[in-house]
């Protein structure tokens, strides 16, 4: 993989910005998704401009440890979005400032003993058993509920759209974790990504997560 350009990121994420003003005046965070990323492309999208990069599995996350600390340092912050085994929340937690993908009581168990006050959101499965993870849309609340008494922040909550691109499907699952939040009082909605981004912005998404294009091709 050949070295990334400051600036063809820097024109990518202008596009993507005006792409989301298009259908919405809203502020919508735009998470670039780092995962199989060397650190210089991390390096870069930062220097682009990007404030919140997402990585995907904790052993990445523990190798990329000291490029990761350097750019919190710097004032970007670095969430995990991918499923996050409990017994790997030890290698993440020191390095990460949000867990967006809690989908499950030991979880929630797990990141109140080990990081304590950590901002999550709650994952919601809307992909009917894709293995994409999440908890049931009718366990949200419970979840939720079980997040603050462990004190950890909820900040909002997360889903994954269906696979298969149908345009109708991604919209009745956006619309779902959008009310769901609404109801509950959450301020973020993490859905949307390279390929949907503007349908879940559409249904009350406040933050996407970019990939390929953001940051091209893995």
């Amino acid at each position: 993989m050949g070295a990334i350009d400051r600036l063809d990121v820097e024109r990518r994420l202008r596009d993507i910005d005006a792409g989301i003003s298009t259908v919405t005046d809203r502020h919508v965070d735009i998470v670039a998704v780092t995962k199989n990323k060397r650190d210089d492309v991390l390096e870069t999208a930062v220097a682009a401009g990007v404030r919140i990069l997402g990585e995907n599995y904790a052993q990445e996350v523990r190798a990329k440890a000291d490029v990761i600390d350097r750019i919190r340092a710097r004032g970007a912050e670095v969430h995990f979005i991918g499923q996050l085994q409990t017994n790997k929340v030890r290698m993440v937690a020191p390095h990460v400032d949000m867990v967006q993908s809690v989908d499950r009581q030991s979880l929630v168990d797990e990141l109140a003993h080990r990081a304590p006050g950590m901002r999550v959101l709650i994952q919601v499965d809307t992909s009917g058993g894709q293995g994409r993870g999440g908890c049931a849309p009718e366990d949200v609340v419970s979840l939720v509920n079980a997040g603050r008494s462990a004190g950890l922040t909820v900040e909002g909550l997360m889903t994954v759209g269906p696979a298969g691109g149908d345009p109708d499907a991604l919209r009745s699952a956006f619309a779902l974790v959008s009310g769901l939040a609404n109801d509950l009082g959450l301020q973020v909605c993490s859905m949307g990504m390279s390929d949907d981004h503007l349908i879940a912005v559409e249904e009350g998404s406040t933050m996407v997560r970019i990939g390929t294009a953001l940051l091209g091709e893995r």
